[in-house]
């Protein structure tokens, strides 16, 4: 794998977790998201509420490798795990009952990585 680029300790922490839990469980997800999330912080993902709403169903396991703004409505608890969350992304998350997590968090939850789906 490529070397860590990411200056921000918090980045570098998280590449570090999905590294471990990709060689311990041989999940591609968990590379996947390295790749995605070691790139330059202007190349990463924002994504809307309104978008995990339209590609989600109740319950589902989201995962973004990016930022979750707050832009748009959300009518089913999902689960979602995030780079970071505007203040607003998190209260309309957990008003309708969903969870808003840090990746490590649902590194924790699922090593395996089964289930989860990657929006951004």
């Amino acid at each position: 794998m490529k070397e860590i680029r990411a200056t921000n300790p918090m980045i570098k922490k998280i590449v570090i977790a999905l590294r471990r839990a990709y060689r311990q469980h041989h999940a591609r997800l968990w590379r996947d998201l390295v790749e995605r999330i070691n790139r330059p912080k202007r190349r990463r993902v924002a994504v809307n509420v309104s978008r995990i709403n339209r590609y989600t169903q109740a319950n589902d396991v989201v995962v973004v490798p990016g930022k979750v703004l707050g832009a748009g409505l959300i009518d089913h608890p999902v689960t979602v795990a995030a780079l970071r969350f505007s203040k607003s992304a998190k209260e309309k998350i957990e008003k309708v009952g969903g969870r808003a997590l840090t990746i490590e968090q649902l590194i924790l939850e699922r090593p395996t990585g089964s289930g989860i789906k990657i929006i951004g």
